[in-house]
């Protein structure tokens, strides 16, 4: 449920049809899934891939999480052709997965898509069903509410893979505290709460505790990610941002530095700065 992007994101392919509505391809359902399917059945056949074949869930773990941050990469390149290359690597997964738990008796693709279906139309009684509601954050509250009606012994934490990346993790926390009442009811409240947290982290770096160091340092990102929620920003995108002109500019300097027949380890400090500050300015 997660759909916040950044403010400072470049124009995305989320952005493009926004802004134009009108569809450019004939409705499309699912009718190539099939193929797919037949695809990694030939795969995982007896004298299929010996590749595909020793795969285990356990040894796909590390490719689902690659492939979702591949189609990550691909939505903020804006490239449509590249977003469709990794959706289908990611996919390809779980059919791949779901080829696998079959042979194991458990479930198949089938099993997969039928489970989703039924979920989002329970969970959607304002579309499927009779419910009315004022907008998005009423959605949300009837989203929660029916999952916790389904999973009544879950808390409102559960079910947040560990496995996120923590910032983003930050943000769905904060985001699933709110729902139940745990929150700063503006901006102006977390951003105090900013101030508070970077106040201790100082407090902590004047001493030699380097456990306290790394605690005080978690609550500052903690909060920082909850300021960024509370604006609706995405602290990822937001980073990754920063890093990409961080990364750009030291690239940047590096080639100066070789045009000038010298590298980045063989200046002073000056000399990189002067190099610094003619990239900012370019």
């Amino acid at each position: 449920m997660f759909r916040v992007r950044g403010s400072n994101a470049r124009m995305s392919l989320t952005d493009e049809h926004s802004q134009d509505s009108t569809p450019t391809l004939a409705a499309q359902h699912g009718a190539t899934l099939p193929r797919l399917v037949e695809v990694m059945r030939r795969l995982l056949a007896p004298d299929g891939c010996p590749w595909d074949r020793e795969q285990t869930l356990a040894t796909l773990r590390p490719f689902v999480i690659e492939e979702a941050h591949e189609v990550v990469d691909a939505i903020d390149s804006g490239s449509p052709a590249e977003l469709r290359e990794e959706l289908g690597d990611l996919l390809m997964q779980i059919v791949f997965q779901s080829a696998l738990t079959e042979r194991q008796g458990w479930f198949g693709l089938d099993d997969v898509v039928d489970g989703i279906c039924e979920k989002l139309v329970r969970r959607h009684p304002h579309v499927f069903g009779d419910t009315q509601v004022s907008g998005t954050d009423e959605v949300l509250a009837n989203w929660e509410k029916l999952k916790a009606a389904e999973k009544k012994d879950r808390g409102v934490l559960d079910g947040l893979p560990r496995s996120l990346p923590a910032l983003l993790r930050a943000v769905r926390i904060g985001e699933k505290a709110a729902r139940v009442g745990y929150d700063w009811p503006d901006l102006s409240g977390v951003r105090t709460k900013v101030d508070e947290e970077l106040a201790e982290l100082d407090l902590a770096l004047e001493g030699d505790d380097a456990a306290r160091v790394q605690e005080e340092l978690g609550d500052v990102l903690f909060a920082l990610a909850s300021l960024a929620r509370k604006r609706g920003v995405d602290p990822e995108a937001a980073l990754r941002g920063t890093l990409d002109r961080f990364t750009s500019r030291v690239q940047s300097a590096e080639a100066l530095a070789r045009e000038a027949g010298t590298t980045l380890p063989q200046l002073d400090d000056a000399a990189r700065d002067v190099l610094w500050e003619r990239v900012k300015r370019s």
